[in-house]
């Protein structure tokens, strides 16, 4: 890329930046930071979001302070890959509140899914209830997060 359009998109990039770590910032404060005025902020800011490149914005809740301490990491088998199956995976996924996360994978496992509890004994009802009896699914391998080194919704843009 010429180094005269790599400067062209560091204001948007600085703007990407900034909404990543702190969205509650006012437009004066986003534009100032990312050198823009504030129309011109304003206005990335609504074609970004109509483009989908901003796809929400949250509030980040700390699941210690909310009786969910306890973090899996659950790697799935299924017995078969058909229509059928990943159908019946997917509405699972999507319907239980405790998985956060899930993806599909190359190698050993099928998926990985990041899930919240607030004891082993919670994890092992919802594991038993909703994702053994499932009938595609041929195995959980499960493990519980010690400690969690990092965490971020942060791209490296």
């Amino acid at each position: 890329m010429p180094s005269n359009m790599n400067e062209r998109f560091q204001p948007l990039r600085r703007l990407l930046r900034l909404i990543q770590s702190d969205s509650d910032q006012s437009l004066a404060e986003l534009a100032e930071q990312a050198g823009m005025s504030q129309s011109s902020a304003w206005r990335r800011l609504q074609e970004l979001e109509a483009e989908g490149v901003i796809r929400k914005r949250v509030a980040l809740l700390d699941p210690a302070r909310l009786n969910l301490k306890l973090c899996i990491i659950a790697h799935v088998t299924l017995e078969y890959h058909h229509d059928e199956a990943l159908a019946s995976f997917s509405a699972v996924v999507r319907d239980r509140p405790e998985i956060m996360e899930c993806y599909a994978l190359s190698g050993t496992f099928d998926y990985m899914l990041k899930i919240r509890a607030v004891d082993v004994e919670s994890y092992e009802a919802f594991m038993t209830r909703y994702l053994m009896r499932n009938p595609h699914v041929r195995t959980v391998v499960s493990s519980f997060v010690l400690r969690e080194l990092k965490s971020t919704t942060e791209l490296p843009i």
